[in-house]
């Protein structure tokens, strides 16, 4: 049987174990899509990719990315996350790019200062939610909800429904219903609600994000890069900060004990997006499947 290096890394993840867990699976071009399925469900991280050669084909590394349930055409943390392993194991020399195929297209990721940055695709603003209606999904009291700003599903190659909240106190209280969930959002496809709220638990952070979704495996995210894409496309739309461009610092997975630091940088230009997410990444483990 082949054998296949492994590696683990913490992305948007300040120091070891926070952040958000990935496995990169090397040479997995052989591989079937039903055993990297099978894969990802034995890692059981929210997201495992496979990079299917060291060569690089169309300008890029051709890389697929699965969730223990199903595969993602797009997905932040994994697209960083395997950006920083071909860096640092696969090429014989820095570089200040690497570009990753995935199912949404080619998507460069850029490092600066230790900071890898993913350039995310134009966003779409799709429907718009009753309050009332997601404060039951949330568990929370309709006014826990900060009405001045649409709750907004949007979307950079992954859907996201975008929840304002008004305060620290509100988003660390939600209790979701899934009953109310799958009424909000029914079918099969796993729209994952981001909340946010202009507080935050570390001095230096700007906003405090807590992301949800269907999957059984994975009912809360500790951090989501391509969630705060969306967000981010959302913030500067609406203005939030008062100008249709932003720099801000979000944190995520402090109630999960996954303390994650994400990077947004986005504005508009011309009528064209330019959204930017960016995290550091850490190596924790290396090994092979045999």
């Amino acid at each position: 049987m082949s054998s296949y290096p492994y590696y683990i890394v913490d992305v948007f993840a300040e120091k070891k174990y926070a952040g958000n867990q990935l496995a990169v699976i090397r040479h997995a071009q052989p591989l079937s899509t039903e055993e990297m399925q099978r894969i990802a469900n034995e890692m059981h991280f929210s997201e495992t990719t496979f990079i299917m050669s060291d060569k690089i084909k169309n300008g890029g590394y051709t890389v697929r990315i699965f969730t223990p349930e199903e595969e993602l055409p797009f997905a932040g943390h994994p697209t960083i996350g395997t950006a920083y392993v071909i860096l640092h194991e696969i090429l014989s020399k820095p570089v200040s790019k690497v570009n990753l195929n995935l199912g949404v297209g080619q998507i460069p990721v850029t490092v600066k200062n230790n900071i890898f940055w993913m350039r995310q695709i134009q966003p779409t603003f799709l429907k718009t939610f009753d309050a009332d209606a997601m404060a039951r999904v949330l568990g929370l009291e309709t006014s826990d909800i900060d009405g001045r700003f649409p709750i907004q599903e949007v979307s950079t190659g992954i859907p996201f429904i975008i929840v304002p909240l008004r305060n620290l106190g509100a988003i660390r209280s939600i209790v979701i219903n899934l009953k109310e969930y799958q009424a909000l959002s029914p079918g099969p496809e796993n729209v994952g609600i981001l909340t946010f709220c202009p507080e935050a638990v570390e001095k230096g952070s700007d906003i405090h994000v807590r992301v949800f979704t269907k999957y059984v495996s994975v009912p809360e995210d500790p951090a989501t890069g391509s969630g705060n894409g969306c967000l981010s496309a959302y913030l500067v739309k609406n203005r939030y900060f008062g100008e249709p461009k932003i720099d801000l610092k979000a944190e995520q997975g402090y109630e999960m004990g996954r303390p994650s630091i994400l990077y947004l940088n986005a504005e508009v230009k011309e009528g064209k997006y330019h959204i930017s997410v960016g995290g550091k990444v850490i190596m924790v483990a290396k090994g092979e499947l045999i």
